[in-house]
């Protein structure tokens, strides 16, 4: 249990450290995930803008925010950085996020257990105070935002 610990307080790290300087370079910093697994280990930051994000748009974020983790060197050991948008399969990592995507499909995934399962695929409702609430054929479920370790919208093609 004590490494999720560190890998969580290592992403709010990140996230204060970086977000600002997505910010400041004109886009959003739609979120950023870090996925530790020694020398595979990747740092995703997801941006956006109005009008979508272009290849250059990444090009510019990562050599900024290469520039500022050469500095600040949060990262350890050796890493891979990728910069992209959300794209069709958006990822969702605040509260706002969920609310502002609610009526949409979604995929959940959970850190730990949450009434026997991890796993939660169905329509989301929106948020009520600190949960999610998504609807998996006829039962609703409200799954603390603290405990999704992944969540993305699944597109619909119609």
């Amino acid at each position: 249990m004590h490494e999720g610990v560190q890998v969580s307080s290592k992403l709010e790290q990140l996230q204060a450290l970086l977000a600002p300087v997505v910010v400041a370079l004109g886009y959003e910093c739609w979120g950023i995930e870090y996925s530790a697994q020694g020398r595979h280990s990747v740092l995703r930051v997801y941006i956006d803008k109005e009008g979508g994000v272009l290849v250059d748009d990444c090009a510019i974020v990562s050599r900024q925010i290469s520039g500022v983790l050469d500095v600040e060197d949060p990262i350890t050991n050796e890493y891979t950085l990728e910069v992209s948008s959300p794209g069709m399969e958006r990822p969702l990592f605040t509260l706002e996020q969920f609310a502002s995507h609610a009526g949409e499909q979604v995929k959940i995934k959970l850190r730990s257990p949450f009434e026997g399962r991890r796993n939660f695929q169905g329509l989301l409702r929106g948020v009520e105070e600190q949960d999610v609430v998504v609807q998996v054929e006829d039962h609703e479920f409200l799954l603390p935002i603290d405990l999704i370790d992944k969540a993305n919208i699944i597109p619909s093609f119609d």
